[in-house]
C-alpha cells in the first residue's frame, strides 16, 4: 500500500487560508466607515425618539427644547443631533436651536431658551419700552420698576435634563436595547460568512478574504 501526499498542494491551501483569514480582517477594517456612517444615521434617528417619548413622559425634565406647549413633538424640537466618524469610531454630537414661539404675556421669544434652561443660567429681566415691568405671580398681576432676575427659569427639574437623557439614552437604552432589538449585536457576534467562504478562500487567498470581510461588515447595520 502506498500513499501519495501532495506537499506543495498542501502547502498552498494552507498559505491561501491564511491569507484569507488576514484579507477577512484588513476588509473589516476597510468596511468600518459605510457601517459606522450606517449605524450613525439609525442611532441619531432613534436618540430623537427617545428623547422625544421621554419628553411626553415627563415635560418637566424637557420643556426647554420644545417650542412652547409642544413638548415631545418631533416637528418643535430645539435640538439637533448629528455624528461623525473616526477611527476610533463613532461620535456624536448636540446643538440647540433658537425658539421662534412666544409665551403667552410675552412679546418676543425666549432667547437661547434651550441652552440658558438646560445650563441653569439665571435671566435678568428689564423693562425695555416702559419703565415699569408686568407679570403674573401666583395669579396675580404685579407691577415693578426694578430688574427682576430669575435664578432658574426652567426650574431644577430642568437644569440638565437633556444631558440626563442623553446620558440614560448611553449608558442603558443603546446598548443593553437598541444593538440588541435592531440586530446589530446578534450579527457581528455571528460571522458566518466568514465560515461559509472558507472554501473559497483556500483557492483564493487574501483578495478573498478582503472582499468577504468589506461586504460583512458594511451590511451590519440596523436590521441586518
Amino acid at each position: 500500500m502506498k500513499a501519495v501526499y501532495n506537499s506543495k498542494k498542501f502547502k498552498k491551501e494552507m498559505n491561501n487560508i491564511m491569507n484569507y483569514s488576514f484579507g477577512f480582517l484588513d476588509g473589516v477594517q476597510k468596511g468600518k466607515t459605510p457601517f459606522l456612517r450606517s449605524l450613525g444615521v439609525n442611532t441619531v434617528e432613534i436618540m430623537k425618539q427617545f428623547v422625544d417619548s421621554n419628553a411626553r413622559v415627563n415635560p418637566e425634565m424637557l420643556h426647554h427644547i420644545y417650542e412652547w406647549n409642544q413638548t415631545g413633538s418631533p416637528g418643535a424640537r430645539l435640538y439637533d443631533l448629528s455624528f461623525t466618524t473616526s477611527n476610533l469610531g463613532l461620535s456624536f454630537k448636540s446643538s440647540f436651536r433658537q425658539s421662534t414661539s412666544i409665551k403667552d404675556g410675552s412679546k418676543v421669544p425666549f432667547y437661547d431658551k434651550a441652552r440658558i434652561i438646560e445650563d441653569g443660567i439665571a435671566v435678568t429681566i428689564r423693562p425695555k419700552a416702559s419703565e415699569v415691568l408686568s407679570f403674573e405671580e401666583n395669579g396675580e398681576t404685579v407691577f415693578t420698576k426694578s430688574p427682576i432676575r430669575v435664578e432658574n427659569p426652567g426650574g431644577t427639574e430642568a437644569q440638565g435634563g437633556f444631558e440626563r437623557t442623553m446620558d440614560l439614552f448611553f449608558d442603558k437604552y443603546f446598548s443593553q436595547s437598541f444593538l440588541r432589538t435592531s440586530g446589530v449585536a446578534q450579527y457581528l457576534e455571528n460571522p458566518e460568512v466568514y465560515k461559509k467562504n472558507l472554501r473559497a478562500g483556500q483557492k483564493r487567498g487574501r483578495s478573498k478574504g478582503v472582499s468577504v470581510g468589506y461586504v460583512w461588515i458594511a451590511n451590519a447595520g440596523v436590521g441586518a
